[in-house]
């Protein structure tokens, strides 16, 4: 049984992150009789499973029916739909991106041509400055 800041040390994340982790159900702990927590080894891999799942985007109660299958070892139709939705989104989150880099290549090359002084026709058909001005 390892202690929660050698856990912290061991798994890159906070302590603070281990209790909250704790609170979402996420990441059980025991008690010594003086009330530290108390992790198994196995929890260092866990907590890397979750900091994973948070980096991906997933909410904690979706990763909270995530470790249940987990921990179970078997898939079910909840899991593997917020699997397949989370994927769907992060595949809408890389097509705006693309097109996002899309068009500051297009500002790069625009750019590029022309002088420095003019790249305010760039996004607006006129200055932003200029519109403003008129719609007050």
């Amino acid at each position: 049984m390892i202690r929660i800041g050698d856990l912290a040390a061991q798994s890159g994340v906070s302590t603070r992150a281990l209790r909250y982790y704790e609170e979402q159900d996420l990441l059980p702990a025991a008690r010594t009789g003086g009330g530290q927590r108390t992790y198994p080894e196995a929890a260092v891999m866990r907590v890397r499973l979750i900091r994973d799942l948070f980096a991906a985007g997933l909410a904690s109660r979706q990763i909270a029916v995530l470790l249940r299958c987990v921990d179970a070892q078997q898939a079910t139709p909840e899991s593997m739909s917020i699997l397949a939705d989370e994927r769907d989104r992060i595949d809408r989150q890389i097509e705006d991106l693309i097109s996002t880099r899309d068009r500051l290549d297009d500002v790069i090359i625009s750019s590029l041509a022309a002088s420095p002084k003019s790249c305010g026709h760039l996004v607006y058909p006129e200055p932003l400055v200029a519109a403003q001005a008129t719609a007050v």
